[in-house]
């Protein structure tokens, strides 16, 4: 190959990265995932044992791509020597203001869209008392415990594009109570169907929504 990339640091990115090396091409890596903080909330391993491994993954290639500044800040405060900026984008011809909605009633909607698992802190948002519905879109291990035990809850599986802009524009707010991921990018898509985000101050939602109009960042 002229180029190669690694997208995971999972067994194939592994593989990938030995043969590599042995054949002396240089190769560029992506920091995707915070799976130090996963890890750790699945198994309560130590994070800077996760992060010496990720280290030495990441510091053989000629560049780290992350998908935010404070991505890349972090990074490189924990010894990632060649972390850079990698942005990300959605396609606003498909996720837009305009277009078919979801049926619903007057009472507030409040929506969370992505992978249910314990990393993503579902259940802290289903949790929470507020007036009207709360709608989910995602599949994952945490889905049958979770739905089993907030029966009141809309549950819509995983959705294709078009489906998801017509979840996204009839909602009335995105909830997104993550704290590791390093991007968020159904935030950007909620976004660009005017519908806002209510999220943490942590870093994917400092860079995605910011100070902006997009939505509200708060530790409650």
């Amino acid at each position: 190959p002229d180029c190669l990339h690694i997208a995971t640091e999972g067994p194939l990115g592994w593989a990938a990265r030995a043969v590599a090396r042995r054949r002396g091409w240089r190769f560029t890596t992506a920091y995707h995932s915070r799976f130090p903080e996963y890890v750790h909330a699945r198994t309560r391993l130590p994070t800077r044992w996760s992060y010496a491994l990720l280290r030495r993954f990441h510091n053989a290639g000629v560049a780290t791509l992350a998908p935010t500044p404070a991505i890349v800040a972090d990074l490189q405060a924990r010894g990632f020597e060649r972390a850079c900026w990698w942005s990300r984008g959605v396609d606003l011809a498909m996720f837009t203001p305009e277009g078919p909605r979801e049926p619903r009633g007057s009472a507030p909607v409040f929506l969370y869209v992505g992978r249910i698992a314990i990393e993503k802190q579902v259940e802290a948002f289903l949790a929470l008392d507020l007036p009207g519905t709360k709608w989910v879109a995602g599949e994952g291990p945490e889905r049958a415990r979770l739905q089993a035990r907030y029966p009141g809850v809309r549950w819509f599986g995983v959705l294709g594009g078009p489906e998801l802009a017509r979840l996204y524009r009839s909602a009335d707010v995105m909830v997104f109570p993550s704290l590791t991921d390093t991007f968020g990018l159904v935030m950007a898509e909620s976004m660009a169907c005017g519908t806002p985000v209510a999220a943490f101050p942590v870093p994917g939602p400092i860079d995605v929504v910011g100070d902006s109009a997009g939505g509200v960042l708060d530790a409650d």
